[in-house]
């Protein structure tokens, strides 16, 4: 039988109707509503830190991209008419200055270069940036029929320009991270899904040299109790949970985690304020390089090999070529020295011929000052036992067989200056995979080969991602990575980053 509405009789209240609780808090008053005087004057002063940070990082870029032009102009000047003043180029810098700067500005910010610590990219992404200004600036002076000389401009500026700014971006870094961890300035995290992967990515963040996230708990679909870390109960709890421990960030750390359930995540801890953020799995990082296949019935993308064909190829060699000739030229007297230092203070020759795998696991010699006495080889046996690296590499941090100029070479690696030789010849790249004597190639699982179907690399994010301090399997990864995110750029940023690496000797031996 159809039901009526009712109307209410007289002299009756009736309840009025309860709607189903909603499983996150909403608030009972507008959001647009005038807050609180405390509160507001805590948002003043967090908007005052955010003017300071912008304002801070527009002076060191502004000073970086100054000097990068002043520099470029004095350098051309002393080399071309010996005006080795550079008081004399500043005419000229300040024309070009303020247009240069107002791109950088404007390309920075579209890039998020500006945005809170948590957020803003790393080098790879200045680099780019300030390859998109010198590209935009040669567009419009060529445009509006600006006459140059030669392009040098361009690209000595941007040059300079990658230094300056990322050294002075890198000091900024430091520094202010020393003062917010002396001042113990920590994001509190919250890790989120299945307690195998809440295990690896909490003791990942724990164990970070300066870890900028505390791990306050877990909230897991599957619970571990004995994965070190505190439980905080469920995911139907997670408004609590982020109000009860003043959380500023939820991980989802699980690759398989339950849409219907990321969704509710997402809006509830946006409504609480809070970020999210996801450590990705290994099928997030390859679908970056996914190309989409049309005419199926479904969706469907293409994970290509890595490889470098066409026209990737040739700009990764012209790289190569040009990075490589101007190294030799301008490092030409530090390895006259190294030579001669070699040459002098032990029997031997000054290169040492190491013959190693290269491309496809064909052998190449690769070029290095003799770092060690002659007999070093033969003593190789003897040692095995010392080893102090893991898996197929050897490693000894008080090698016997090394010479003391040797040892002073390997520290701030100059024993690799003559690979720029190797690089030239097509042998080897600037940037890959470092190749491994036949030693260590031997002991490598089928897996770890696949780093040989491209050319070896002087240097990699080996070398910047910790060097002798990781893992091989972790190693490896890392040279499966760098194949699936190759760019120009990104081998300009990992060789910008090998020079504090090298000079900070982080995990060399």
């Amino acid at each position: 039988m159809p039901t009526t509405e009712r109307e209410p009789r007289e002299g009756v209240t009736e309840a009025p109707v309860q709607s189903p609780a909603p499983d996150f808090a909403l608030s009972e008053r507008d959001v647009r509503r005038k807050r609180p005087p405390v509160l507001s004057f805590l948002l003043k002063l967090d908007t005052l830190r955010k003017g300071v940070r912008i304002l801070a990082l527009l002076t060191l870029d502004s000073f970086g991209i100054y000097l990068a032009i002043l520099t470029a102009l004095w350098l051309k000047a002393g080399i071309l008419t010996g005006d080795w003043v550079a008081r004399n180029q500043a005419v000229q810098t300040n024309e070009l200055f303020d247009f240069a700067f107002l791109l950088t500005v404007l390309l920075f910010a579209r890039s998020g270069l500006y945005s809170a610590r948590g957020e803003r990219p790393g080098l790879s992404r200045i680099v780019s940036s300030l390859a998109q200004v010198a590209f935009v600036a040669l567009i419009y002076a060529t445009a509006s029929g600006s006459q140059f000389s030669s392009y040098y401009i361009f690209y000595g500026s941007l040059f300079f320009a990658v230094i300056y700014v990322s050294l002075l971006r890198r000091t900024y870094e430091k520094v202010t991270g020393v003062l917010l961890r002396a001042a113990g300035y920590q994001r509190r995290a919250v890790l989120v899904g299945t307690g195998q992967h809440i295990e690896a990515v909490g003791h990942a963040l724990r164990d970070a040299a300066h870890p900028t996230v505390k791990v306050v708990g877990f909230i897991s679909l599957t619970p571990r109790p004995n994965n070190g870390l505190l439980s905080l109960g469920t995911l139907d709890e997670l408004a609590q949970v982020i109000h009860r421990h003043r959380i500023d960030e939820v991980i989802i750390a699980d690759p398989e985690f339950p849409q219907p359930q990321a969704v509710e995540l997402v809006d509830i801890a946006h409504s609480n304020g809070v970020r999210v953020r996801i450590a990705p799995s290994t099928m997030e990082l390859l679908v970056h390089r996914a190309e989409f296949v049309p005419g199926e019935a479904v969706p469907l993308f293409e994970l290509k090999p890595p490889v470098f064909e066409g026209f990737d190829y040739f700009v990764k060699r012209t790289f190569d070529l040009v990075m490589s000739s101007a190294l030799l030229l301008v490092l030409s007297p530090v390895m006259a020295a190294s030579a001669l230092a070699v040459r002098f203070s032990s029997r031997g020759p000054v290169i040492y011929r190491s013959m190693r795998p290269g491309i496809g696991g064909a052998p190449f010699a690769c070029l290095k000052f003799r770092t060690m006495y002659r007999d070093a080889d033969q003593r190789q046996a003897d040692l095995e036992s010392l080893n102090e690296a893991s898996g197929p590499l050897f490693k000894m941090r008080d090698d016997p067989r090394m010479t003391p100029v040797g040892r002073f070479l390997r520290r701030y690696s100059l024993d690799e200056l003559p690979q720029l030789f190797n690089v030239v010849r097509g042998q080897m790249s600037l940037v890959g995979p470092r190749p491994l004597p036949e030693r260590d190639f031997q002991r490598l699982e089928e897996w770890h080969k696949k780093r040989y179907l491209v050319t070896p690399g002087i240097t990699g994010l080996w070398q910047v991602s910790g060097r002798s301090e990781l893992d091989f399997d972790d190693l490896v990864r890392l040279d499966f990575l760098y194949l699936e995110r190759w760019s120009v750029f990104l081998d300009l940023s990992i060789l910008v980053k090998t020079v504090p690496a090298v000079f900070t000797r982080r995990g060399a031996f």
